[in-house]
């Protein structure tokens, strides 16, 4: 706070020009003020209990270009103190509790105050997923995406979770007061009812309706804004979010760069970073980065998301009528909901998968990422890896890191935005077995093929195969171009060094904490640290989950290297130039063969039928003619661009590679 201590008492020409300004107090003797105070500056306010008052020069201008001069007009104050060139006035009710720096300016105000000992929302219970609270996550000013998953979904881990819950309940005690804070810089204009909430810098709260028990984490690099009609009770927003439009929160943490709007309504759930909520409905969710519903009709319930936009109507069901709300689901990252969707929890869909119709029977298609899900005459169809060939996947996954609205410097979540990484290739390989599998156990080719409540066509589970091979292909060789691009390389015994992993960290499963992707075995030391108390703050836990993501591309080459080996069927050790020119050949093959599919995926966008609806009062050339207007020629889109250029890009890298290998074999 830039309030300093340097108060006085107030003299008594002080005290008297207070009065004839209409001012009042009990007691004169209990308001101290700062050198250069100027007692005009304060008209009709009636002062009670300890009151300290900054220096009033000056004035403030609003948006509009209108000036107001700087002091405290129409209030009420009760034990606040009040930093330097504020600007108070019109308080209906009262000022009360509130610590206040300098330059803000709060006007047209019913009531803002602190009542009792306050933590400010930090450790509130929110029952994410679980509705009856098995799962709940206590919340506080800097929960991360990480943390709050292994809180809500490792109840496995019990020592783990309950000293990560008391770090939290330290935390929330630390920051617990009598007396409210107001950031510098902060505007409240016309709102209605302020109570125990702490509000950070920069701040812009607008036109609310009810604030109760919360925190506004605002910062000057990326300011909060709470605008008309918003209602929130035990929350916390954190910097660079929107909470506007007669949005209503109870229970709900929102994480950086969110924007909640247009109605939206959500209880007991988390958002983490660039969330959006529009017109919907949320309950017990946790909206993992990047999770967007825009729709009035959408609900989303008791499910886990990230990545993942839900179409109109999306819907979930999370009890079966029987012992009331206790299912939930698991939408890994990048999936999507498709207009009038409906999934029956408890279920679990793999990442980046879309979800079309309605499905009534509980499924899991966890290792089966990329996929279609379809409804057919109430049968739930699985088109397996599809999505890697979809123009719009590739789109998504150069959206999200362009559409990063968090300005702080100091980032909660650490995201991960690779499309291919050891957790979604981990799963390739995985789907590839299971269809290889379902084709072997059924003896015979046939026209379909069951699994976990789903048919999958035959001609679908070879396709599928095909694909998983090819994303495989394209991972491994990415990781070994990535590897052995720099330098020169003279003979096999120096490319086996360059190609042996520095670590052993990396190796076996790898695990997607709502954002960040790291080794199963790495977060399974952060709890064994947390349990042995080597780790003992949350400050800790913070720093461990920044390093895991600082780590990424080290442990990546560790486990690459591991699926090489098996690819190929031999260890690096024994690597030849002849090794790497055949993966970068398989690598080649594959980057151009996906391309292309996305290639002709784009096209499609270019048909004559998608040109419907064009060039309405005229003939085949004008329809042609008003869509290019519109949407442009298929040769000179972006994307379509984008696709040429990688290709040649990717062809060019990997013939230098293979050039370099073979002045090895020579």
């Amino acid at each position: 706070m830039n309030v300093s201590d340097d108060y006085r008492s107030l003299s008594v020409p002080e005290a008297e020009q207070l009065k004839a300004n209409g001012c009042k107090s009990s007691d004169w003797a209990k308001i101290q003020v700062r050198e250069g105070f100027d007692p005009s500056r304060c008209v009709n306010v009636v002062f009670s209990g300890y009151n300290r008052l900054g220096s009033f020069r000056g004035s403030c201008t609003d948006e509009s270009g209108i000036e107001y001069k700087c002091g405290i007009y129409n209030a009420t104050i009760h034990n606040c103190t009040i930093g330097s060139d504020s600007h108070i006035n019109n308080i209906g009710d009262c000022l009360a509790n509130y610590r206040i720096d300098d330059r803000v300016i709060i006007r047209n105000c019913g009531k803002l105050n602190t009542e009792g000992v306050t933590s400010f929302g930090n450790g509130t219970e929110v029952a994410v997923l679980n509705e009856t609270g098995g799962r709940s996550v206590k919340i506080w000013d800097r929960l991360s995406a990480h943390e709050a998953y292994i809180i809500a979904l490792y109840r496995h881990r019990i020592k783990a979770v309950r000293k990560i819950e008391e770090m939290v309940s330290e935390y929330s005690r630390s920051v617990s007061s009598d007396t409210g804070y107001i950031g510098y810089g902060s505007r409240i204009l016309n709102c209605q009812t302020i109570t125990n909430v702490k509000i950070g810098p920069h701040s812009r709260i607008e036109g609310v309706i009810r604030l109760h028990d919360g925190s506004v984490n605002s910062c000057s690099e990326d300011p909060v804004f709470i605008g008309p009609g918003v209602i929130m009770e035990h929350f916390i927003v954190c910097s660079g979010s929107i909470v506007t439009e007669s949005t209503l929160i109870d229970k709900c943490f929102i994480g950086q760069g969110c924007v909640l709007g247009k109605h939206y309504s959500a209880e007991n759930s988390l958002f983490f970073a660039n969330c959006g909520g529009y017109h919907g409905e949320a309950c017990s969710i946790f909206a993992g980065p990047y999770t967007v519903t825009h729709h009035k009709s959408t609900l989303l319930i008791a499910g886990i998301f990230s990545f993942m936009n839900a179409g109109s109507g999306s819907n979930q069901s999370n009890h079966m009528y029987k012992l009331g709300p206790i299912h939930h689901g698991i939408m890994e990252r990048g999936s999507k909901t498709t207009s009038d969707s409906y999934l029956l929890w408890p279920a679990r869909i793999g990442p980046y998968t879309l979800v079309m119709g309605r499905h009534y029977r509980n499924m899991d298609t966890s290792s089966l990422p990329f996929s279609y899900l379809i409804e057919k005459n109430d049968e739930s169809i699985l088109v397996p890896g599809i999505n890697l060939r979809s123009v719009g996947t590739i789109r998504d996954a150069q959206k999200w890191p362009l559409r990063d609205r968090r300005k702080d410097p100091v980032k909660l979540d650490q995201v991960n935005f690779n499309l291919l990484s050891p957790y979604t290739i981990r799963k390739m390989i995985e789907g590839k077995n299971l269809l290889t599998r379902l084709r072997t156990v059924s003896g015979s080719v046939s026209a379909s093929y069951t699994y976990n409540n789903m048919m999958i066509k035959e001609a679908s589970l070879e396709r599928g195969i095909e694909l998983y091979q090819t994303g495989i292909d394209k991972f491994l060789g990415n990781s070994i171009i990535s590897r052995l691009e720099d330098g020169e390389i003279t003979s096999n015994e120096e490319l086996r060094r360059r190609l042996t992993p520095d670590q052993e960290t990396g190796r076996g499963e790898w695990v997607d904490l709502a954002g960040l992707i790291a080794p199963k075995q790495v977060v399974s030391e952060l709890l064994d640290d947390i349990e042995s108390d080597k780790i003992n703050s949350i400050e800790s836990v913070v720093e461990v989950f920044r390093e895991m993501h600082r780590s990424y591309y080290d442990w990546e080459w560790t486990w690459a290297c591991e699926r090489i080996e098996e690819e190929v069927g031999k260890p690096v050790a024994s690597f030849t130039s002849e090794d790497v020119i055949r993966l970068v050949e398989r690598w080649k093959k594959s980057v151009v063969s996906l391309d292309r599919l996305l290639y002709e995926d784009a096209r499609k966008e270019f048909t004559i039928s998608s040109m419907t609806g064009f060039g309405i009062d005229g003939d085949e050339e004008v329809r042609k003619l008003d869509f290019e207007q519109v949407r442009g020629d298929f040769d000179s889109n972006t994307v379509v661009a984008a696709i040429q250029e990688h290709i040649k890009q990717k062809s060019s890298l990997g013939d230098k590679l293979i050039e370099r290998m073979r002045r090895i074999s020579s």
